[in-house]
């Protein structure tokens, strides 16, 4: 049996609804800041749903060449803004780095949406198949932003995606965590990106009636646990982490965020998008996480919900937290930053886990903004409409995607 290493967040990078850059993020999120705004990407007049949580202010000639960046979806311009990011933040020299032992998981639930509907609405409107883009296809898969990454850093340790839905980002950051705990190499840049707010998949939520209407009232839209939530709201954007094995960064005098310690991931096997019943999955990925981890329930000072604003998601949710942690659930302080953000889908999880450990760093929990009426069965603290101060030493950011895909990340405040 191998000995575990210790793993630790050494760089961040994140472009988001709220703010691009970690600390704009960061600052969105303690103020309370509504992402939520009308679709300005497309005409939304045929449309059951009229707005999303568009990222604002992005320029992706910022990070990229501008014969790179046409040639990269919008997701994947994101993935890899977010990387050079989070590569400034660990203060890496790869000049120095062994980059057989770097390597990169970076995740999409929905890849290049964008770029499929635009190439597949040409063809159907008489586009000759032999003037398809050449770049059409390297543009949509959702494993070019991990490769994209590699490329542009030179990093040639493992180097894949995970499409699991909205836990994608999570497992993502998962599967680097082991492969560092394990000894196969010293560094992974992971997280995930994503960029879905089009027409087709507005159309297919709307279809689904999984995302809100509230067209009249937008900016309330999104209220994870109110009583009169119905739907989440569709955001984009991306988040990426730099995890290192613990030795290696001391080594370096590495800035140090915050150490991940557990991992649980588990599967429903119960239906295509709703829930197991009382939780089961979401219960049973935070108690592998707590048991990964080696520590008690009673140590967990914070979980970042998955918290979508379904009223079946953050019910189960709720019944998952209370069934685990029993007393103790009320003593947690739980939010969902998806109230300020909406749900970035397959990114979700990078742009979350990075909210968790500044969480833990900065002893501060974001609001859960619009829970203005709590539903009577969502009962627990869920730092309603304002920060909560709190020291935290261990905190748990939970995804859950369709398909039944549960993924629960155990942070911990540094220590040496």
């Amino acid at each position: 049996m191998y000995k575990k290493r210790r793993v630790v967040i050494t760089g961040m990078g994140a472009v988001t609804p709220i703010g691009i850059g970690v600390q704009e993020y960061w600052e969105g999120l303690i103020e309370g800041r509504n992402g939520v705004d009308l679709i300005t990407h497309f005409d939304t007049t045929k449309f059951d749903t009229k707005f999303a949580a568009e990222v604002k202010n992005f320029q992706p000639d910022d990070y990229l060449d501008k014969k790179a960046a046409r040639r990269m979806d919008r997701f994947c311009q994101f993935a890899v803004a977010t990387s050079e990011m989070a590569m400034q933040d660990s203060g890496l020299n790869l000049e120095v780095i062994d980059r057989d032992r770097f390597g990169v998981i970076y995740g999409s639930g929905i890849g290049g949406m964008r770029t499929l509907q635009e190439q597949h609405f040409a063809f159907f409107n008489g586009l000759d198949p032999h003037k398809i883009s050449p770049f059409f296809v390297p543009m949509m898969i959702s494993d070019i932003a991990a490769g994209q990454i590699s490329i542009r850093f030179g990093l040639k340790g493992p180097n894949y995606a995970t499409t699991s839905a909205c836990a994608t980002a999570s497992h993502a950051i998962a599967d680097a965590f082991f492969l560092i705990q394990r000894g196969s190499v010293d560094l992974m840049m992971c997280g995930g990106s994503e960029a879905a707010i089009t027409e087709i998949s507005i159309g297919g939520f709307n279809s689904m009636r999984a995302i809100s209407t509230w067209n009249d009232r937008y900016k309330e839209a999104s209220r994870p646990f109110d009583k009169d939530r119905n739907g989440f709201v569709m955001g984009e954007g991306a988040g990426t982490l730099i995890l290192e094995e613990y030795e290696h960064a001391i080594s370096r005098g590495a800035r140090i965020h915050g150490e991940i310690v557990g991992v649980g991931l588990t599967g429903d096997a119960h239906h295509i998008t709703a829930p197991a019943p009382e939780g089961d999955g979401a219960f049973r990925s935070m108690r592998e996480a707590i048991k990964d981890a080696g520590i008690t329930k009673e140590e967990i000072d914070y979980v970042n919900a998955h918290g979508t604003s379904t009223e079946l998601n953050d019910l189960n949710e709720t019944k998952a937290i209370k069934n685990l942690f029993g007393e103790h659930a009320n003593k947690l302080v739980i939010d969902s930053t998806k109230s300020m953000t909406g749900h970035l889908l397959g990114a979700a999880g990078g742009i979350e886990a990075i909210g968790t450990v500044l969480a833990i760093e900065n002893s501060l929990i974001p609001p859960t903004i619009n829970l203005t009426h709590p539903d009577p069965e969502c009962d627990l603290n869920y730092s309603p409409l304002k920060p909560t101060k709190k020291e935290i030493k261990y905190a748990i950011s939970n995804t859950f995607g369709f398909g039944g895909h549960n993924a629960s990340l155990l942070f911990k405040k540094f220590e040496n």
